[in-house]
């Protein structure tokens, strides 16, 4: 199995691109990241932006390190995005996912992913809002993946999430988003996330990574990492006691769907009040506790 790490760890924590590289390499000794948008947003004036995301880049690439791939973050997850409930916001979004493409360039990165969004509560429930918002997106969709194409991404990766008020949240919408999006300027490919995708209180009896991992397997351009317990997106690290997932039974069911190939990002979101000394020995811990895995 390929072992990554998503950098949402570092957040509020280590933000300085020297420092944090050097960390991935020399503490968690790992080949490929995943950029948070966290770290830099996309909405900063594009000359600083791109300073800094030239920062990191370099940082990472001096360590042999490569960043497969920025992503977004708590930050965007927690608007609602292509699916907000006036055109004006929805306008906006897109706004931001282009300038999130222009961030991911300026670290010479060619993939970009996120999840799409959130309705609002009365929208998920109405049917003919919720089709029309689901429309919608696909049409902003297929034009972010065309401003993709002319910056020179290769494809771009939604996240699959544990919400009803959300696209996609099951193994059945994420099929079908992926069909609808045929045929756009570059791939759209999902990204599943081991908790997200375990999340029961949604997922019932779907609530299963072999059926994700079948399901799916034609779509899948990366996977996420973490320890749940299946009750809520716990974002836990492997060290956490109340998890019911083992490092072994994640590398034996990516083998077994034959996704080795594919990098599975270790994504740890921690309460910002944790001590920096105590998130940094669970996530050396988790790490090691992988690689041992994958090696076996």
């Amino acid at each position: 199995m390929k072992l990554g790490l998503n950098l949402s760890f570092a957040v509020k924590r280590w933000m300085k691109p020297e420092v944090l590289a050097a960390m991935c390499r020399e503490i968690f000794d790992v080949n490929y990241v995943q950029f948070t948008w966290d770290l830099i947003d996309p909405w900063w004036p594009g000359d600083v932006r791109d300073e800094f995301a030239g920062q990191y880049a370099r940082a990472f690439e001096k360590r042999g390190i490569e960043i497969g791939a920025t992503f977004g973050g708590l930050a965007s997850y927690s608007y609602p995005q292509l699916l907000a409930p006036d055109p004006k916001m929805r306008d906006v979004s897109e706004t931001f996912f282009k300038r999130a493409i222009d961030l991911t360039r300026a670290m010479g990165v060619k993939a970009v992913g996120t999840p799409i969004g959130g309705m609002d509560y009365a929208d998920a429930r109405d049917p003919e809002t919720r089709a029309a918002l689901y429309r919608e997106a696909l049409e902003r969709i297929r034009r972010l993946a065309e401003y993709g194409r002319q910056k020179g991404l290769d494809h771009m990766e939604i996240e699959v999430t544990p919400l009803i008020t959300e696209f996609p949240h099951s193994p059945e919408t994420s099929i079908r988003l992926m069909k609808d999006l045929e045929g756009s300027a570059i791939p759209v490919k999902l990204l599943i996330d081991w908790g997200h995708a375990l999340f029961k209180p949604l997922l019932k009896e779907e609530a299963d990574i072999s059926l994700w991992f079948k399901t799916c397997k034609d779509y899948i351009a990366a996977i996420h990492l973490q320890q749940t317990d299946g009750q809520w997106d716990r974002h836990w690290d492997f060290t956490n006691p109340d998890g019911t997932l083992t490092p072994e039974y994640i590398v034996e069911k990516t083998k077994e769907a034959g996704l080795e190939n594919i990098v599975s990002y270790l994504e740890v979101v921690t309460i910002f009040e944790d001590d920096d000394d105590h998130v940094l020995d669970g996530m050396k811990k988790s790490m090691e506790l992988l690689r041992r895995a994958c090696a076996s």
